[in-house]
């Protein structure tokens, strides 16, 4: 998915009282924390809450974005402090695991080819592709979605993650390499 190169015009106007333009900043916030969350987590309900209350902490900080910079890294960033926080409270609760089943998560848009088959296989391939990303732990899985799933560039990517450009690329090439390996084996045989 493509990031945003340019913010919506709300927020280069910055914490407007207009109730239309924060209901539009909300709204792209949201998309975006969603996508990011649903990536992380593997689940479209908790990835929903999270994502509400992205959009919530993006309306609530609005004021302090520089309209100068891309929209999506800095919801990614929010989002991403939001997966790790519920993350943290799950592993205290003892709840689920982090990473329900994917197999039904399809996030891509529906192929258009009208061959059935292909169609079928192309899914099997994402639900693979989805177990393989929740196998991977949390700092590669949020790497690879980041610049690979929301098309965040390199730089953008160090500013989400507060981490150096460098450090960025040896990240995600060791990332997509365990991903890559991860879906060799299990096409393999290897394990589901």
């Amino acid at each position: 998915m493509e990031a945003l190169v340019n913010p919506p015009p709300i927020v280069a106007a910055g914490a407007s009282d207009d109730a239309r333009n924060r209901e539009t900043l909300a709204r792209e916030c949201a998309a975006i924390a969603w996508r990011v969350a649903v990536r992380l987590t593997g689940d479209p309900e908790t990835a929903r809450d999270i994502a509400q209350d992205a959009a919530l902490r993006c309306l609530q900080a609005a004021e302090r974005f520089d309209p100068r910079r891309p929209l999506a890294p800095w919801v990614a960033e929010i989002t991403r402090n939001l997966v790790r926080d519920a993350a943290r409270r799950r592993r205290v609760r003892r709840l689920e695991p982090l990473h329900r089943s994917t197999d039904d998560l399809v996030v891509e848009p529906a192929d258009p080819a009208p061959d059935p088959e292909a169609r079928a296989r192309r899914h099997e391939l994402q639900r693979l592709v989805w177990r393989c990303l929740a196998a991977l732990d949390e700092g590669q899985r949020e790497i690879i979605v980041l610049r690979d799933f929301e098309g965040l560039s390199y730089d953008e990517v160090s500013r989400a993650l507060g981490i150096p450009r460098g450090t960025v690329m040896s990240r995600l090439h060791r990332a997509r390499r365990r991903l890559a390996d991860e879906v060799s084996r299990r096409t393999r045989g290897g394990a589901p």
